[in-house]
């Protein structure tokens, strides 16, 4: 009976033991507080360059709209020129020389390009001594002429010719030696011999091609040799301003040649020479007439440069002794070691 009593106490005992673990650990404590929030903070805005950086970004497709088109490239500014009421040139024309059209009214008169009051300046049998003079007054009227050197002359003075090309102007030929292409003892391979060799004689000089650009020795052709510039796709010129400056005592004789047939015609290709004091001497003037006048020089310019023959081209460094262009550069042969 004792020992019955003793475990009915023992239970009771436990099972108050039992609930008061349960209620201490599952009901709140006064001491354990809830966690506490804190708002969190506006978010500031992006700063400015944020959004420039978006606009970096290349967009490779959109279907909105289209890629903005590139921006063109910076074309080089034209050299201003120093004389506000210089000559000057009206307009550039370029000349497709496919089939070796020909220009000057004397002769050829296929091509009538010119407008009322338009001149185009051009100038035989350089280069020479007294070139200089007249590139200088070309400069100072800020105006371009074409050139019809002769091969020989190229050889005596090549640094002048590449001052002409220097100036920007164009450049062609006029035979080697400036020989009489309608003699009768002139061959038609002699005559060939002697376009070639002008053409080379000029390359040579100015280490570039020259314009597909011929004019013959006193304007004299024959049909054999039109027939092979236009094979080579060279373009003849004649003219129509002849200013007879080679006969010419004085340069007032030149300007007053000039002046008095192009007032006459109202417009032309005018020929003159630049190997001539009298023509150096008085082109100025005639420039200075020119703008006075109204009238307005018109540049000539080939679509693509004339192709020398190699064979001429060798032959030409053969028989005048000199080295060909090397292809080295100048820093790889000459080479500062102190200074």
């Amino acid at each position: 009976m004792r020992n019955a009593f003793g475990l009915m106490m023992a239970s009771i005992v436990a099972a108050v033991a039992i609930a008061g673990v349960w209620f201490w650990t599952s009901s709140p404590r006064a001491d354990a507080a809830p966690p506490q929030t804190i708002a969190a903070r506006k978010a500031e805005p992006l700063p400015a360059t944020a959004k420039a950086a978006r606009d970096d970004v290349e967009v490779t497709a959109s279907l909105s709209k289209p890629a903005p088109a590139p921006a063109p490239v910076p074309q080089p500014a034209k050299a201003a020129c120093a004389n506000p009421d210089a000559l000057g040139v009206s307009r550039t024309v370029v000349i497709d020389t496919t089939g070796g059209p020909g220009f000057g009214f004397l002769q050829y008169k296929q091509f009538d390009f010119l407008a009322d009051k338009e001149v185009v300046l051009t100038f035989d049998d350089g280069p020479w001594p007294t070139t200089p003079t007249v590139l200088k007054a070309l400069a100072d009227e800020c105006t371009k002429a074409v050139f019809f050197p002769i091969g020989l002359h190229t050889t005596y003075h090549p640094d002048i010719l590449k001052q002409v090309a220097a100036a920007g102007h164009t450049i062609g030929a006029h035979t080697w030696s400036h020989a009489d292409l309608h003699s009768k003892k002139m061959t038609e391979q002699a005559g060939k011999d002697e376009i070639e060799k002008g053409f080379s004689a000029v390359k040579m000089a100015i280490n570039a091609n020259p314009s597909p650009f011929f004019r013959f020795p006193g304007l004299a052709h024959t049909q054999p040799t039109l027939e092979y510039l236009a094979g080579r796709n060279i373009s003849m010129f004649s003219v129509d301003i002849d200013s007879l400056d080679f006969k010419s005592t004085s340069s007032d004789q030149v300007i007053q040649t000039v002046m008095t047939k192009l007032d006459k015609q109202g417009k032309g290709i005018i020929l003159m020479h630049d190997l001539q004091k009298h023509t150096a001497q008085a082109l100025p003037t005639i420039l200075r007439r020119l703008k006075a006048g109204g009238y307005k020089v018109v540049e000539m310019k080939a679509k693509a440069p004339l192709e020398t023959l190699p064979e001429y081209d060798a032959l030409l460094v053969k028989d005048l002794k000199v080295p060909a262009v090397s292809a080295r550069p100048l820093s790889s042969v000459v080479q500062t070691v102190s200074q």
